[in-house]
């Protein structure tokens, strides 16, 4: 149910919100594999999630441009 919320969320942004996300969601996945690289990361499977996020968000941005 998560999931459907977040997508609800990105839809009803706009596409420079998306963008903003889109940096925002990069950042974090650098850091997260820098945190991983120096055995500092605990839980590994955020890595995984993050990427997923960033894949939601480039969908619901190729989805508007094309509207």
């Amino acid at each position: 149910m998560k999931i459907k919320d977040y997508l609800s969320e990105l839809n009803d942004k706009t596409v420079e919100e998306l963008q903003q996300d889109l940096v925002e969601a990069k950042k974090e996945l650098f850091n997260l594999r820098f945190q991983n690289a120096t055995n500092q990361l605990n839980n590994t499977a955020r890595i995984t999630l993050v990427k997923k996020n960033i894949a939601r968000i480039l969908t619901v941005i190729t989805q508007k441009q094309a509207q």
